[in-house]
């Protein structure tokens, strides 16, 4: 079974596909969508939605899983992060597959186990769970990689089912 975890954002994007067999993952795509701040909102909104198109065709994953957007200081970051988040999940739900959204808390409670993680613990829990040979960076594609994760802990039973 593949699951796509997603960090949202219209600059970045993290992303991860891992396999699970449900008590193993393995990491088979983990990296950064990136849109030109300098392009239309619209194309850069475009161009993140082929991309996970292309992701979504590569690895046909069961189940995409996001991180759910709860506050943002700057206003215009929000913005870019829940429209991100927005295009995902319609390329997710317009192929039928199911969508899951963590808060930022529920995340680094589930890799870290403690909702009050900083980015670099994420990213040495999301190194040793995955058994990768350095921690993920960016600190974006460390974040998709400990959402995915978090889904199959989350969907443990469901995982486990799907896979009998």
């Amino acid at each position: 079974m593949f699951v796509l975890g997603v960090d949202p954002g219209l600059s970045r994007c993290g992303y991860c596909v891992l396999r699970t067999d449900g008590r193993r993952s393995t990491a088979v795509a983990l990296g950064v969508i990136r849109t030109a701040v300098d392009d239309a909102v619209p194309q850069r909104l475009a161009e993140l939605s082929h991309d996970i198109r292309e992701i979504i065709d590569e690895f046909s994953p069961q189940a995409v899983a996001i991180e759910r957007v709860l506050f943002q200081v700057n206003v215009s970051t929000a913005i870019g992060v829940a429209q991100a988040a927005g295009v995902v999940m319609s390329e997710a739900a317009g192929r039928g597959l199911d969508v899951a959204e963590y808060s930022p808390n529920e995340v680094k409670g589930a890799v870290a186990g403690y909702g009050g993680a900083d980015k670099e613990q994420v990213q040495i829990m999301v190194q040793t769970l995955l058994e990768l040979p350095d921690p993920p960076k960016p600190a974006d594609a460390a974040d998709a990689a400990a959402v995915a994760i978090t889904h199959i802990a989350m969907a443990a039973p469901r995982v486990r089912a799907v896979l009998r």
